[in-house]
C-alpha cells in the first residue's frame, strides 16, 4: 500500500516539485497551502508523513507543527528558506523530526522522506520475558534459578 504524504507549502511551484519527485517514488501526495487548510485535512485523513514549509499565511509551519504534536506523532520534515542555526533549532523544538533549508536538492528531500518513513515504521523488538512459567515451576533465564510454588 502506498504511503500518504501531506505537502504543506504556499509556494505552488515548490509544492508541485515535491509532489513530482515523491509521486515518482510511489507515494500518494496531498497538498495544502497553509497550516489551517492542512489541519482541516488532517481532521478527516490520516497521513504517513508531512513535508512542511515554515513561512505561510494564516498559520505558519511552527504553529501548525505545535498543533499537530498535541495528538499526533506523524513524522514531519520541515523545509524552509530560514537557514540560520536558531531557525533550525526552533523548527525542531516545535516538533519537526527533520529540517531542510531551501533551496534544496529534490533527491536529498526524497532520501530524507524515505529515512523518516523507515524510522516511523520500525518496530522495537518485543521485550523477551526473563522468566518461564511451567505449571508451579518458574525458571529465571538470567540466573538459571528454578522456583517451585514460590520456593527456591
Amino acid at each position: 500500500m502506498s504511503k500518504s504524504i501531506l505537502v504543506v507549502d504556499d509556494d505552488k511551484e515548490i509544492a508541485e516539485l515535491i509532489e513530482v519527485y515523491l509521486h515518482n517514488e510511489g507515494y500518494t501526495i496531498n497538498k495544502a497551502q497553509d497550516g489551517v487548510q492542512a489541519l482541516n485535512f488532517l481532521e478527516k485523513n490520516q497521513v504517513d508523513l508531512i513535508v512542511l514549509d515554515v513561512m505561510m499565511p494564516k498559520m505558519d509551519g511552527l504553529e501548525f507543527c505545535k498543533q499537530v504534536r498535541k495528538g499526533n506523532q506523524v513524522p514531519i520534515l520541515m523545509v524552509s528558506a530560514k537557514v540560520q542555526d536558531m531557525d533550525k533549532i526552533i523548527g525542531l523544538m516545535s516538533g519537526a523530526d527533520d529540517y531542510m533549508s531551501k533551496p534544496f536538492n529534490p533527491l536529498e528531500l526524497t532520501a530524507r522522506v524515505k529515512a523518516l518513513l523507515r524510522r516511523a515504521s520500525y518496530q522495537q523488538p518485543a521485550v523477551e520475558n526473563d522468566r518461564i512459567q511451567i505449571s508451579s515451576l518458574e525458571i529465571d533465564k538470567h540466573s538459571h534459578e528454578v522456583t517451585a510454588n514460590g520456593r527456591e
